[in-house]
């Protein structure tokens, strides 16, 4: 039955977790199987970094217009959309991607159901989770990230290295449509009273934009090229994916565990983020030694750290800009997405041509920078809120 209340917080929580994870599927489910798909179409590694690349391009352009659907059309709406869409661009690449170009075309299609996704879950978590545990929500919700990285991961050796690639796509777009239960238990709630001028962007917004900008930068390659790099140095094309799946595992304890951080100590959610940043470089570094037995210490590090401030990131601007959560989120997200185009492109590109390390040295001096931004960002003052 459709509710004109507030929502109870399981079907709040459950909602936005299984819609992030839905989005953000497509791209990180072809990240873990980039190995085997660039051996059936012939691609490079450049290749690989440009079709994720091109994705987070496409997420960039359309965040903002997506934060405005979200405020127009109301969260559950575009919630459906974005799921509906996620699923439809992976059974599309498990049907029809038998060139690269057919490929990049298919995941690009699929690219605003990460917008779509995001943003209708950050608005459902600001306009309904309980505000005592805020923090964990977000965290939690975020954690859909490293968890499709998890199932990225486990796909290799369950299902890529016994029916094919193809069939994990198959397999991501049924479990992508199973977040549109949750969404039914969240029925048709009442927005929540806004008080202000609705104002979502300001010169602070512009520098947090640029920290997530640069921390994605520095933290998508490892999504998109760490089980390549893995095989690359050494280890079986098993332990690439089991190794992927530590990260992700990771990635889900750590984000889940800083939300409820923040949520004991009331705040200071700017302050962990600049050491997760400088933390996720260290992890970076470790895999620089290029010794297959460090790899699990390194991915975890760089999973659990220099990639699971998103969450708090979101906390902390929804916090800030209540009145338009969606709006406001959609502009740091392009940072995001931004990076996210830029980063494996570039890495792509910087591997081509000189060496691994060369790429993760970059990852890392991206992270410094990001974490220098977030501290330039907390001393200036915004047009709403704190």
């Amino acid at each position: 039955m459709p509710t004109t209340t507030a929502p109870n917080a399981s079907s709040t929580v459950a909602t936005a977790l299984s819609v992030n994870v839905a989005a953000v599927m497509p791209v990180f489910l072809f990240g873990g199987l980039a190995v085997q798909i660039a051996d059936e179409l012939h691609m490079s590694i450049g290749a690989i970094g440009l079709v994720a690349g091109l994705y987070f391009a496409a997420s960039a352009v359309t965040a903002v217009p997506s934060g405005h659907v979200v405020e127009r059309f109301g969260a559950p709406n575009v919630a459906r959309l974005g799921v509906g869409l996620s699923a439809a661009s992976m059974a599309a690449v498990a049907a029809f991607a038998h060139d690269p170009v057919t490929l990049t075309v298919l995941i690009v299609l699929g690219a605003p159901a990460n917008g779509l996704g995001q943003l209708s879950s950050n608005a459902v978590l600001s306009n309904w989770a309980p505000r005592r545990h805020k923090g964990l929500a977000f965290g939690a919700k975020q954690a859909s990230v490293p968890l499709c990285t998890m199932l990225a991961g486990l796909s290799v050796p369950a299902i890529a290295l016994t029916l094919g690639w193809r069939w994990a796509f198959v397999a991501g777009a049924a479990v992508a449509l199973l977040a549109l239960i949750p969404l039914i238990g969240l029925g048709r709630p009442e927005l929540p009273r806004r008080v202000g001028n609705g104002r979502a962007f300001d010169r602070r917004l512009l520098v947090f934009a640029a920290a997530t900008c640069l921390g994605a930068l520095g933290a998508t390659p490892l999504g998109s090229f760490l089980t390549t790099y893995a095989v690359d140095i050494g280890a079986s094309e098993s332990f690439a994916g089991l190794n992927l799946t530590i990260g992700g595992l990771a990635g889900v304890v750590a984000r889940t565990a800083v939300g409820a951080l923040v949520d004991r100590r009331g705040g200071g959610e700017l302050g962990i983020i600049v050491v997760m940043l400088a933390g996720g470089g260290a992890g970076i570094g470790a895999l620089m030694v290029g010794e297959t037995w460090l790899l699990p210490l390194g991915t975890a590090a760089a999973f659990a750290l220099g990639w699971a401030w998103p969450g708090l990131m979101n906390f902390a601007v929804t916090n800030r800009y209540s009145d338009t959560p969606a709006a406001a989120t959609s502009i740091t997200q392009t940072g995001v997405y931004a990076g996210g185009a830029i980063g494996p492109i570039a890495f792509g590109l910087i591997v081509d041509n000189t060496s691994w390390n060369t790429g993760w040295s970059v990852s890392i001096a991206a992270m410094v920078l990001a974490a220098v931004c977030i501290v330039i960002g907390a001393r200036l003052s915004g047009g709403q809120g704190r």
